[in-house]
């Protein structure tokens, strides 16, 4: 690998290395140039001249090092306003053209439907956006953190010495089978009296008014009775913190409040286990959600947990701790068996039912007679090589697992086109629009765009917006279910995928295991993968060239050195953020298009966080500066813009800023058109030329340019680089600070564990789980 790509001569090869973790500095960080507000009126700011190109440095042999730059990623979330995504990795990430664009249309709809209770907002329509800016002191801090958080700017706060957690993913709904297609359509906000009501108790207690949708929207039409009862009831609006909420409690409640009510004990037991979920877990070990309870000044830990499970706003478990190559337990002589050691667990309702839905539908498939007659026998017939290995497993199983690299995608493409070539209903999803593109279209397909393609995206499908459609009873009308990027599925979304298929239905599970996890709770793949209760096919097609050569090494611990004869690994040593960045911009408007033919808006830029010196709010601020200079008169952002668009938590599409009006923002995202109303704008998007790896999930460019400055060196970990490296499709430049910290992380440094439930689960109903 050499270092600059913008030379031709062969050089020694390097190492580039990096840990992953979440992206928490984006969590961390309350620092950072806010969006500059701007008018409604339609942006025209000028296409951006092009910028003289700074001299480039000396070609030289770097070896491994580096300096990362803003903090870490939260545990699995990545939104893009993060947590991202905002989180965030989350964390990621797509979002689907259709069913963007039915969501916006059906907020544009219901804004004017209600267009009667906002005329006292117009005035402030002309106005540039404000965030809270006629605030201060601790209601301007609370009501930034929760835009913080909305935004994916600040993720939620670190819980049990974890990275900060990406912001929770909400769930429209319970799971729970579909009894029928889920309409495409976005519910109208909290009613006007609620929400008056609820600013009202928010001013008494000094709290921002602004809050004010936010929090009658969580606690419904009772809103402000229930807010001036229970105070604490605030922890329910992300990003705000127990510290703000007891202010906000002892404001209303006087010399009645106290750290021993009984309201706050319940409150901040839900609050921590909401950080749980947001980093990963599904439920948390009883020591521990005590612990950090006793931490936070709650007198009487066990009390406040035993109040919260009567009330009903969590669940406790008791599950047998089974450690593998113990013995089965023995039956005494009563005929009893062996007592076992348990552990006691505590989780939120829509985490555990959904795990608990999620192994049913399961155990449902994998107990289900796989009988290889009619099209299923024939169905191995059509592919050859690793296809043909996992289409004789499909054939007689309910449930496959997949694991393989980016190459290994065509196995189960292969899979998909002979399946429909058979006569069977399939359908594959894919985690964003960018991997249904990557997936490509079988024979007969056509337009991966079109209604009649047989691929999509995972959120696309359950929102309705995608795929085949459901019979009479809610399933989903499909003999075969292919769902790639799995490891990027939570529990609640893979719930409902299982459960929307029909007895007798195929599932394949196919992704690569060493990337990043979900942003949302749970580890499903990697849970089925150590259950072991379907059968595992491995595809053995490796990525080609140096760059699958140099991720693959990092996915079993070693930062090899490559033979890059083509430059498609330049490592770009630097000596501090403000040289990281400075080469960062050089690489992505200079070097990496002279030397490769990439224009700037086919290179991703990866960095460990948001916040910092060299995160993503400092980078993206410098390439636009570069790339696209404008007034940024709308929100901050102008036309060309690169941008990165959060339709929900977890979720984030790229796009490009086409204009604005007075609706909102105008995007092009996948390729299809969505409308971000104006009020939401500072919430979903940002700008998008630089990515944290979670946000980059599923998604892949032909250049990347990953930047690890000094201070990211925490953020470091073996998924983390893993996911990096592997978003490059043909040059990966690595701007390398951080010395010997990326091959310690890629030898040391695994994923953060989660609590979950799954294996345990499986245990009880299939009997090949071990």
């Amino acid at each position: 690998m050499s270092t600059e790509p913008e030379t031709t001569e062969d050089t020694g090869p390097g190492t580039p290395g990096t840990p992953e973790g979440p992206d928490t500095s984006e969590a961390r960080d309350t620092t950072g140039t806010p969006d500059t507000a701007g008018t409604p009126d339609a942006l025209n700011a000028p296409d951006a001249p092009d910028a003289p190109a700074a001299p480039a440095a000396p070609e030289r042999d770097a070896a491994a090092g580096g300096d990362p730059e803003g903090g870490a990623e939260p545990a699995g979330a990545e939104a893009p306003g993060e947590g991202d995504g905002a989180a965030g990795n989350t964390g990621t990430a797509g979002g689907e053209g259709s069913g963007d664009r039915s969501e916006a249309e059906a907020e544009l709809a219901a804004q004017r439907i209600e267009r009667e209770r906002i005329e006292r907002r117009k005035a402030e329509k002309k106005a540039p956006i404000e965030s809270g800016t006629k605030l201060s002191g601790s209601a301007a801090d609370l009501l930034a953190a929760v835009r913080a958080v909305e935004s994916g700017a600040k993720p939620l706060a670190t819980v049990f010495a974890e990275p900060a957690p990406a912001p929770r993913r909400q769930a429209p709904e319970p799971v729970r089978r579909p009894q029928q297609p889920v309409p495409a359509v976005v519910p109208s906000g909290p009613a006007p009296e609620a929400v008056e009501s609820v600013r009202r108790v928010l001013a008494r207690g000094g709290a921002p008014e602004a809050l004010a949708p936010q929090v009658a929207a969580a606690l419904g039409e009772a809103a402000g009775d229930a807010l001036q009862e229970d105070p604490w009831q605030l922890l329910r609006i992300g990003g705000v913190r127990p510290e703000q909420a007891d202010g906000f409690a002892r404001a209303l409640l006087g010399a009645d409040c106290g750290p021993d009510d009984e309201r706050r004990g319940r409150a901040l037991t839900v609050w921590l286990l909401e950080q749980a979920a947001s980093a990963g877990h599904t439920a948390l070990e009883l020591p521990a959600l005590t612990a950090a309870l006793a931490q936070r000044a709650v007198p009487d830990p066990d009390a406040a947990v035993q109040s919260t499970l009567a009330e009903g706003e969590a669940l406790a478990f008791q599950d047998a701790l089974e450690e593998p190559g113990a013995p089965a337990p023995r039956q005494e002589e009563d005929g009893e068996e062996e007592e076992r050691p348990v552990r006691v667990l505590v989780g939120l309702e829509r985490y555990t039912l959904a795990e608990e839905s999620l192994a049913d539908g399961l155990a449902r498939l994998v107990n289900s007679p796989g009988e290889a007659a009619g099209p299923w026998e024939a169905l191995a017939a059509g592919v050859t090589g690793g296809a043909a290995e996992l289409a004789r497993a499909v054939a007689g199983h309910g449930l496959v697992l997949h694991t393989g690299g980016e190459a290994a995608r065509a196995e189960p493409a292969a899979l998909l086109g002979a399946a429909r070539a058979a006569g069977l209903r399939a359908f594959a999803v894919c985690h964003t629009p960018d991997g249904r593109r990557r997936l490509g279209v079988p024979p007969g397909g056509g337009d991966d765009a079109s209604p009649a393609s047989p691929t999509g995206t995972v959120a696309g499908v359950l929102a309705g917006a995608e795929g085949p459609g459901r019979d009479a009873d809610g399933a989903l009308d499909l003999d075969l279910l292919i769902v790639l990027d799995a490891p990027q599925l939570d529990v609640e979304n893979a719930a409902m995928l299982v459960e929307s298929l029909r007895d007798g239905a195929r599932l394949v599970l196919s992704g690569d295991p060493a990337v990043l996890w979900s942003a949302g709770a749970g580890r499903v793949f990697a849970d089925l993968l150590a259950a072991r209760a379907c059968p595992q096919i491995a595809s053995r097609t490796p990525d080609p060239g140096p760059l699958g050569e140099l991720v693959s090494g990092v996915g079993v611990g070693e930062l090899n050195q490559v033979e890059a004869p083509g430059k498609e690994v330049v490592i770009v040593p630097v000596r501090d953020a403000g040289e990281a960045v400075h080469r960062t911009v050089q690489l992505v408007a200079d070097s990496v298009p002279r030397a490769f033919g990439v224009p700037p808006e086919q290179t991703v830029v990866i960095t460990p966080g948001h916040g910092g010196a060299a995160g993503t709010r400092a980078l993206n601020s410098a390439l636009k500066e570069r790339l696209n200079p404008g007034p940024g008169r709308f929100g901050g952002f102008d036309p060309g813009d690169r941008v990165a668009y959060s339709p929900a938590p977890g979720r984030t599409v790229p796009g490009r800023v086409v204009t604005a009006d007075a609706d909102g923002l105008h995007l092009e995202c996948a390729g299809a058109p969505v409308v971000v109303p104006r009020e939401r704008v500072e919430q979903r998007v940002r700008h998008g030329w630089a990515l944290t790896a979670h946000q980059a999930v599923g998604g892949r460019w032909p250049a990347a340019v990953v930047v690890l400055p000094g201070d990211a060196a925490q953020a470091l970990s073996r998924p983390w680089v893993y996911t990096a490296f592997g978003r490059a499709e043909r040059h990966l430049s690595v701007v390398h600070g951080v010395d010997q910290t990326l091959p310690k992380a890629v030898a040391e440094t695994a994923a953060k564990p989660r609590t979950t439930r799954l294996q345990t689960l499986l245990r009880a109903q299939v009997p090949a789980a071990g």
